[in-house]
């Protein structure tokens, strides 16, 4: 009962501390409620981004996966560092230099209205289809397994699960589509401090749990037991093999900080470009400290039960259960339901900013009102937010939930990534370009994870098969040599439809060279030592990858 009352209350002091935060914005006004006035400050950014990044299908899922990998899968969290240092060195001024409320706009001005459009469906139909589904499904799963719901509902653990899912769709759904982008930072700036201090507990009682009380002789229990898990070069046939960090990889993560409307919309509603930039620094800075929460219990966990769990997506939720002390469940559930708002809310405003800015007022009604935009976007997101509901429960069959995230994002993230990198380095690249890159781009993603890698690795086990070969371990290996790791797949995609666009652009270049126009709308002055801060995180990240290289 303790652990309810603490949830709640801690759940109604964020959404109070929230709502008198939000009084001042004009939710009418779409610079108001989409970017919360251009007024956020470095600490409320760097907040907002590492909780809007900290949530369930990151603390779930990738705990999983280093159940089952170990340290390799840290890759996930320290090279986001560097990504986030490249975007607020070289993308941020180009952003907000063109006062953009949405990364589509800039394809509006380098290529045309149709390119603006189609990005923006792209990214609405794998929030939709992918990312919000995944996170209520993966907080779902958190939530009911702290409370123990089946058990205390008396329910099945399918309907404790939906349950879970709609209550959870619903109240993000208040916070981010009548709340605004302020609220949804706000929140997160708080939910922040419980996570970081939550989430740094769990390994502390982790390995005290396995070292006698002792978090020294845990910590040196659990490396000398698993020596072999504490490695930051994967292996064949692991989730991340080292040779994916220089090829997709980092891709995925300069998608992910630098051009996700999700992740970016935070440093768009900057103050100002030096505020923007210590915001992306501080968030990366900390983000390297990412692994203690993310990926250190999943190891625990393997060592404290012994790798018999059902599914390693059980590993975080169990562990907390197992070593938590029982008054601090409810407070770390609360913490973690916040986490979990926050990324729904995160993603569920950026789609209503797409929608609201990049179609509405783009096809819809062209001379819409602010009031009437952000109406209409309001009822959009309600809509988006059913709909994922509705979609969350079918995840529960998809296997390792973090891995299937970061494969079928792959559908837009690189084709989005490529013309955005092209539209900047060139000048004279046409709009039909941009357009072929897209659809190329999507179209064989989808053929090559879809049903070249299903053929190739299908013959590859029917054979391993006929030559008596049983070994889970084996067969894992064989089906990692039938076909190319998907982060391979999107860098070779990457360089093949970049190459298509430049072909293209020096066959029919546009007539005009393209120039970003400033539009006086916040100061672009940066900050002075954004490049030091920047080189010193990147020497920090090469560090810890070197000491521990086996």
């Amino acid at each position: 009962m303790l652990g309810i009352i603490s949830f709640v209350g801690f759940t109604l002091l964020v959404a109070i501390i929230s709502y008198l935060a939000t009084r001042k914005t004009d939710e009418n006004s779409s610079d108001g409620y989409f970017l919360g006035g251009r007024s956020l400050t470095a600490g409320v950014i760097a907040g907002s981004l590492l909780l809007t990044n900290l949530s369930t299908e990151q603390i779930v899922g990738l705990n999983g996966s280093a159940y089952t990998d170990g340290l390799s899968v840290m890759a996930w969290e320290t090279l986001a560092a560097i990504a986030m240092v490249v975007t607020a060195i070289f993308l941020l001024p180009r952003y907000l230099k063109g006062g953009l409320t949405t990364i589509p706009q800039f394809l509006a001005k380098r290529f045309d209205v149709t390119t603006k459009t189609i990005t923006s469906g792209l990214f609405l139909t794998g929030y939709v289809v992918v990312l919000l589904p995944v996170i209520l499904y993966s907080g779902s799963v958190a939530i009911s397994g702290m409370f123990d719901v089946p058990g205390l509902l008396g329910v099945s653990d399918k309907t404790a699960l939906v349950m879970c899912i709609w209550g959870i769709g619903i109240i993000g759904s208040i916070y981010a589509v009548f709340g605004g982008l302020k609220a949804v930072a706000v929140s997160d700036s708080i939910n922040a401090i419980g996570l970081l201090t939550g989430g740094l507990l769990i390994p502390i009682f982790g390995l005290m749990a396995i070292g006698d009380g002792n978090v020294f002789a845990g910590l040196e229990n659990l490396m000398t037991t698993n020596a072999d898990r504490f490695d930051s070069t994967g292996e064949p046939g692991q989730e991340v093999p080292f040779s994916t960090i220089f090829t997709g990889m980092m891709l995925v993560q300069l998608f992910y900080w630098g051009t996700n409307q999700q992740i970016i919309q935070r440093a768009l509603a900057a103050k100002n470009l030096a505020e923007g930039q210590k915001g992306l620094l501080l968030a990366s800075f900390l983000k390297i400290l990412g692994p203690l929460i993310l990926v250190l219990p999943g190891m625990i966990a393997y060592h404290y039960f012994d790798g018999s769990l059902a599914s390693s997506d059980l590993a975080y939720p169990e562990l907390v259960r197992a070593v938590l002390p029982k008054p601090m469940v409810g407070f770390f559930a609360a913490v973690l339901f916040g986490a979990i708002l926050s990324s729904f809310n995160s993603v569920l405003n950026s789609s209503v900013t797409l929608f609201g800015i990049d179609i509405y007022k783009q096809h819809i009604n062209p001379e819409a009102q602010e009031r009437t935009i952000v109406k209409y976007g309001k009822i959009f997101g309600i809509c988006l937010a059913l709909a994922a509901m509705f979609i969350a429960p079918m995840i529960a069959n998809a296997g390792s939930l973090f891995n299937y995230l970061q494969e079928i994002n792959g559908i837009y993230s690189i084709p989005i990534f490529t013309i955005i990198v092209v539209g900047y380095l060139t000048k004279r690249v046409p709009a039909i370009a941009a357009k072929i890159g897209i659809f190329s781009g999507s179209i064989l993603y989808i053929i090559s994870q879809f049903f070249l890698k299903d053929h190739f690795v299908g013959k590859a086990l029917v054979a391993a098969e006929d030559a008596g070969i049983t070994d889970a371990a084996a067969l894992k290996l064989i089906e990692a040599d039938a076909y190319p790791h998907y982060l391979h797949i999107m860098a070779i995609l990457f360089l093949l439809n970049v190459g298509i666009m430049l072909i293209i652009g020096k066959l029919y270049p546009r007539k005009d060279a393209f120039k970003l126009e400033y539009t006086n709308q916040v100061s672009i002055e940066p900050y002075k030592y954004v490049h030091h801060v920047g080189l010193a995180i990147c020497a920090i990240v090469i560090g810890i990858y070197i000491y521990f290289a086996k």
